[in-house]
């Protein structure tokens, strides 16, 4: 009776894989600094937030498998970021606050990114750059044409992916930074 509780869901562990994928991808030390994002706890969510967007992206347009994974990955990514705000030692009572406005931040970005993406339309992909992540770049129109240009070219390099690969162990893939 009891066992059913203590089974592990496979999905959940495929989504956990795939957000270490991606929060690997998104600690690329190319990605922040001068030419980048600030490197700052809002800069890194940030970035992490492109990468994760990018992944769902693609991950819902693999069918159901892809949907529930996608569910999955964004779920292990809250559970992470759960995770974090507490070992900066915030009280329980305001963690869920936290997470909350981290999650609205989530869909408001993401909201933006996919309008950008879907039209490939690379301008309005550096404003909402410059609007959501660079008030603190040290350069930050150059910064927002790099991330924008960036983020495009992960966008075709998820979209050229096969779903069998994409839904795999091995996961999304990110082209290098340029």
């Amino acid at each position: 009776m009891f066992a059913q509780w203590f089974k592990s869901d496979p999905m959940k562990a495929r989504g956990k894989a795939h957000y270490e994928v991606v929060l690997a991808a998104a600690r690329r030390a190319a990605l922040f600094g001068a030419d980048g994002a600030p490197d700052t706890v809002d800069g890194r969510f940030d970035v992490l937030t492109l990468h994760a967007i990018l992944a769902i992206r693609r991950l819902n347009r693999a069918g159901p498998e892809g949907r529930a994974l996608a569910q999955s990955l964004f779920d292990a990514m809250f559970r992470d970021m759960d995770d974090a705000i507490r070992e900066l030692g915030a009280g329980d009572t305001s963690v869920g606050k936290k997470i909350r406005k981290m999650a609205e931040a989530f869909y408001g970005r993401a909201k933006a990114y996919d309008a950008a993406l879907d039209d490939a339309d690379r301008a309005e992909l550096i404003a909402v750059i410059l609007r959501n992540m660079l008030d603190e770049a040290e350069s930050p129109e150059r910064a927002a044409e790099r991330l924008a240009d960036y983020a495009l070219r992960a966008d075709a390099t998820l979209a050229g992916q096969d779903d069998a690969d994409l839904l795999g162990a091995s996961g999304p893939r990110f082209p290098a930074v340029g």
